[in-house]
C-alpha cells in the first residue's frame, strides 16, 4: 500500500508538471498570436513617419468604410456593427455602397502594404471585395489572414469566411465556418431565428454543392472573347432560336448619352451577328431602343422580330417593340396585366406568340419573385396574369425565364429548390397539362454564385448565360456552354471549331457521364420570302395550321427588308404552312413531325407569284384517304385560303386539276385524279364561288414534278394544283 501511494505521488507530480509545461506552450502560442497581429498603433512602430503616412491612409479607409456601412444599412434588413446580413439565399445587394467599398479598398491596400499584420485591415480589405463585384472573389485570402490573426476580429467574421469559401466552392471549409457563426447565433435563438434557418440553408447549400460537383455534366464552358465581351459588364443574353443572332446588355463607355452610374457607365442593349463561325463586333442599338437612361435587355421572340425591354421606371417596367424592316418600332409600355406597381425583369414567348411568361413581385405571388403568364385575347391584347405555381416558383426568388421554342420546356433561374448558392439555373418539363419538379442543370453549368439569364439555341446544343469568373474580360462576360452530350469521338467532331479559349484538346472525356438533356424536339423552319418575278424581298405573313384541328395557331411576318422569317414548330402534329401577301397567290407546305421526331433545320425559300394569267400553285396541304376521291377535313383550312382568293379577286377563273404517281394502272388513275380534283370544284362551289368561274381537270401520272423511284418523289407527284386561266 505504502509503495502504491509513493507510485501514486510521483505520477500526480508527472502529471502536474506536464499540465504546467502545456500551460506554458499555451501562454506562449498566445503571447506569438498576440505578436502577430499587429495593428495601427504608433507604439508598435519605430519608423513612426512611415506610420504616419500608412495610419492617414488607414484612417482615410476607414471613414469610407464606415460610409458604405451606413449607406447598406439603409437597404438592408439587418446590420451588426460595421457589417451587413441579409437572408434568403444571395439576396445581399452586392453594390450596394460599391463606391465607398472601392475607395476604401483602394486606401486599405495603401496601408496594408506598411501593416499587413493587421487582422481588423485584412478583415475589412475582405469586406470591401465582397461588396465590389468585379473583386469579390479577391478577399478569401485576406479574410482567412484576418481570422488567423485573431479569431475573434469581428462578430461576422466567421460569416463573411463561410460566404467566400461558398463562392470559392471549398464546400466543407465553408460549411465549417457558417458552423461556426451558427454557433455565435445560437446563443440568442429567439432574435436570430431568421438568421439561423438561413445557415442552415447556406449548408444544406454546400452539401447540394458537393453532391453536384461529384457528377460533372459533359460540357466546354468558353468565354465569347474579346468580340464580344469587353472590360466592362455584358450579361443577359438573347438569341434568336437558329442562333444568328444575339442582343444582350453591357455597360460600356458607347453607352447613348456617355452617362454614368457611379464608376459604370448605364445599362444599353448591343446587337451581335453569328457570321461565317463567328461573332460579329457587337454595335450599340442605337435609338429608339436605347435612350439616356438605362436600357436592359428583357426577352426576344424565338424569330428576332419582338424584342422586351426593361426600363427602371415605376420600379421596373417591360416594354415590347417590333422589328419593322431593318428599324426597330418606338418601344410601347406593356399593359397593366403585365407591368404593375411592383418590379418585372424578364419576359419569354411561347412558340406561337399566344403566352407570354414573366418575372414580377407583384402581389399575390408566392415568394419574393415569381413567374406568371398571360394568354393573348382575341383583339391581341396581354390577358390577365396568372400565378404559374408550384412546382415552379418558390417562397424564395425565381429570374431569367426561358420557353424553349419546343413549346414544352421551361428554363429559369431560382433561389430555391436543390441550388448550390445564390440563383441555379433549372429546366422543367409540361406533360400531361403541368409543369414538372424543376431538376438542376448541375455543375459546372451552375456555381455556387448567381447563375441567371440563360437561354438555349432550338437545338439545345448551346446555352448562353453571363458569368464573372477569373477568365473573364471584366465584371460580368458572356459565356458559351455547349452540351456534349453522350458523344464520345470528340477528336472527330467539327464542333470544336465553334469552341473559343480552348488552348488544348480535351482528352478522355470518354470516361465522363454524358449530360442528360434530351434532344429538342422541334423543327426551325427558315428561309426568305421574294417576288418570283423581281427577286425582290416581301414582308409576307406566314400563317402555321394545326391540321388536324383545321385551325390557325399562329402566324408570323417575313421581314420586310430581308424577306426573312423563321418559325418554330414543335414536334408531334401535322402542320400546314401558308406564305400569303396582298396580290399574291399564296405558297403551301405540309409538314407532319411524329412526336417522336428530334431537332431539325429546314431551309425553304418561297418565291411567290403574283396573280396572272397562267400562275400556278400547289395545295400541299389538300388531304384524300387512300386511293379515295373524298375530301379529310384538314383539307379546309387550304381550301378556304383559295376561297378567299376567288372572293378578293371576283373576275378570276381557274382550273383545279388532280395528279398521282406511278403505281397503279394509267385509267385508275386518271379517274382518281379527275374525282378528287372535282371534290374541291365541289368545296369552292359549296363555299359561294360560281361553277362558271371553275373547272377541273385529272392528269394522273402524266405530269410528275418529282422522281417515282422514291417514297418522297411519288408524295410529291400526289398532289392538287390550280393554275388562274383569266383575269
Amino acid at each position: 500500500m505504502l509503495v502504491a501511494n509513493k507510485i501514486l505521488e510521483k505520477n500526480k507530480m508527472k502529471i502536474k508538471n506536464i499540465l504546467f509545461s502545456i500551460s506554458f506552450l499555451l501562454l506562449a502560442f498566445t503571447r506569438i498570436i498576440a505578436q502577430g497581429n499587429i495593428e495601427f498603433d504608433d507604439k508598435n512602430f519605430s519608423d513612426h513617419k512611415a506610420f504616419k503616412e500608412a495610419n492617414r491612409h488607414y484612417e482615410a479607409a476607414n471613414a469610407y468604410f464606415k460610409l458604405a456601412a451606413e449607406y447598406q444599412n439603409k437597404q438592408l434588413k439587418y446590420f451588426v456593427g460595421e457589417n451587413h446580413y441579409l437572408p434568403n439565399g444571395s439576396n445581399e445587394l452586392l453594390g450596394a455602397g460599391g463606391d465607398e467599398f472601392k475607395m476604401a479598398l483602394d486606401e486599405y491596400l495603401i496601408a496594408n502594404a506598411f501593416n499587413p499584420s493587421s487582422s481588423l485591415c485584412n478583415y475589412r480589405m475582405a469586406v470591401c471585395y465582397y461588396n465590389v463585384p468585379a473583386q469579390k472573389l479577391m478577399g478569401l485570402n485576406y479574410m482567412e489572414k484576418a481570422v488567423m490573426l485573431n479569431a475573434n476580429v469581428d462578430v461576422m467574421a466567421q460569416y463573411y469566411l463561410g460566404r467566400l469559401f461558398h463562392l470559392h466552392a471549398q464546400w466543407d471549409k465553408a460549411i465549417t465556418a457558417y458552423r461556426a457563426y451558427l454557433t455565435s447565433l445560437n446563443g440568442n435563438p429567439t432574435d436570430n431565428r431568421e438568421k439561423i434557418a438561413d445557415m442552415n440553408r447556406k449548408i444544406q447549400e454546400c452539401v447540394t454543392g458537393k453532391e453536384l460537383q461529384k457528377n460533372p455534366q459533359r460540357v466546354f464552358i468558353d468565354n465569347l472573347g474579346v468580340t464580344v465581351n469587353s472590360s466592362d459588364p455584358e450579361y443577359s443574353p438573347l438569341i434568336t432560336a437558329d442562333e444568328s443572332e444575339m442582343i444582350f446588355t453591357s455597360r460600356r463607355s458607347t453607352t447613348t448619352g456617355g452617362k454614368m452610374d457611379g464608376n459604370q457607365y448605364f445599362e444599353d442593349l448591343y446587337q451581335t451577328n453569328y457570321v461565317n463561325g463567328k461573332w460579329t463586333a457587337p454595335i450599340n442599338m442605337g435609338k429608339p431602343i436605347n435612350t439616356e437612361d438605362h436600357d436592359a435587355t428583357a426577352g426576344l421572340s424565338p424569330d428576332g422580330q419582338k424584342l422586351y425591354i426593361y426600363r427602371h421606371i415605376n420600379n421596373g417596367d417591360l416594354y415590347e417593340c417590333v422589328l419593322k424592316g431593318d428599324k426597330w418600332s418606338e418601344p410601347e409600355h406593356m399593359n397593366k396585366n403585365i407591368n404593375s406597381d411592383g418590379h418585372e425583369s424578364s419576359v419569354s414567348l411561347s412558340f406561337d406568340g399566344k403566352k407570354l411568361f414573366f418575372v414580377s413581385n407583384k402581389e399575390g405571388g408566392i415568394g419574393n419573385r415569381d413567374i406568371w403568364y398571360s394568354q393573348m385575347d382575341p383583339k391581341g391584347k396581354w390577358g390577365p396574369a396568372t400565378n404559374i405555381g408550384a412546382p415552379i416558383n418558390t417562397i424564395y426568388g425565381e429570374e431569367g425565364v426561358f420557353i424553349h421554342p419546343d413549346g414544352k420546356t421551361m428554363y429559369f433561374s431560382s433561389q430555391g429548390h436543390n441550388t448550390m448558392g445564390g440563383y441555379d439555373i433549372f429546366k422543367s418539363e409540361f406533360k400531361d397539362g403541368k409543369w414538372g419538379e424543376p431538376e438542376n442543370l448541375g455543375w459546372p453549368i451552375n456555381g455556387p454564385d448567381d447563375d441567371v439569364f440563360f437561354v438555349i439555341s432550338a437545338n439545345g446544343k448551346h446555352g448562353y448565360y453571363a458569368s464573372t469568373k477569373v477568365d473573364g474580360q471584366g465584371e460580368k462576360d458572356i459565356y458559351k456552354i455547349t452540351f456534349l452530350g453522350p458523344e464520345k469521338n470528340l477528336a472527330l467532331s467539327t464542333e470544336d471549331n465553334l469552341l473559343a479559349g480552348l488552348a488544348q484538346p480535351v482528352k478522355n472525356v470518354e470516361a465522363l457521364k454524358p449530360v442528360e438533356i434530351k434532344t429538342a424536339q422541334v423543327t426551325i423552319l427558315k428561309g426568305t420570302v421574294t417576288d418570283k418575278a423581281t427577286k425582290l424581298p416581301l414582308g409576307a405573313s406566314i400563317e402555321i395550321v394545326d391540321n388536324s384541328l383545321s385551325q390557325v395557331i399562329a402566324t408570323f411576318t417575313a421581314n420586310s427588308s430581308s424577306g426573312k422569317y423563321l418559325v418554330s414548330l414543335p414536334s408531334g402534329k401535322n402542320y400546314g404552312i401558308a406564305v400569303k401577301m396582298d396580290g399574291y397567290l399564296f405558297h403551301s407546305e405540309n409538314f407532319d413531325i411524329p412526336i417522336i421526331a428530334t431537332y431539325q433545320e429546314v431551309t425553304k425559300d418561297v418565291e411567290l407569284e403574283k396573280i396572272a394569267v397562267g400562275a400556278t400553285i400547289v395545295l400541299r396541304n389538300v388531304f384524300f384517304d387512300y386511293n379515295k376521291s373524298t375530301l379529310k377535313p384538314e383539307s379546309s383550312a387550304e381550301l378556304d385560303r383559295l376561297v378567299k382568293i376567288l372572293v378578293d379577286n371576283p373576275s378570276i377563273r381557274i382550273e383545279l386539276s388532280g395528279h398521282t404517281d406511278s403505281r397503279g394502272s394509267d385509267e385508275g388513275n386518271q379517274k382518281l385524279s379527275e374525282a378528287r380534283a372535282k371534290s374541291c370544284v365541289d368545296y369552292l362551289v359549296a363555299h359561294g364561288i360560281k361553277l362558271d368561274r371553275l373547272e377541273f381537270k385529272g392528269y394522273g401520272e402524266t405530269k410528275p414534278i418529282a422522281t417515282n423511284d422514291t417514297e418522297d418523289g411519288m408524295a410529291q407527284n400526289r398532289r392538287t394544283e390550280f393554275k388562274i386561266l383569266s383575269k
